[in-house]
């Protein structure tokens, strides 16, 4: 993967971790039912990958250019 392309992955999953924090943060509503979805298990699944994301971006950077 290219710099652009990490990049964009990196911040998705940053978006991705922010909002599963925001809404499994919420209180629960026994009215409205069962929560389907785990948001606090997306939210470490996508810090994960970005923690990754973000350990790759750095290795791209931190390559030395080829000798000409």
């Amino acid at each position: 993967m290219d710099k652009s392309l990490t990049f964009a992955l990196l911040l998705a999953s940053l978006a991705l971790a922010a909002f599963a924090g925001w809404r499994g943060a919420r209180p629960w509503q026994p009215s409205r039912g069962v929560r389907m979805v785990p948001w606090r298990f997306l939210m470490t699944l996508a810090g994960a990958a970005a923690f990754f994301l973000l350990v790759h971006l750095a290795s791209l950077f931190g390559r030395a250019a080829p000798p000409v």
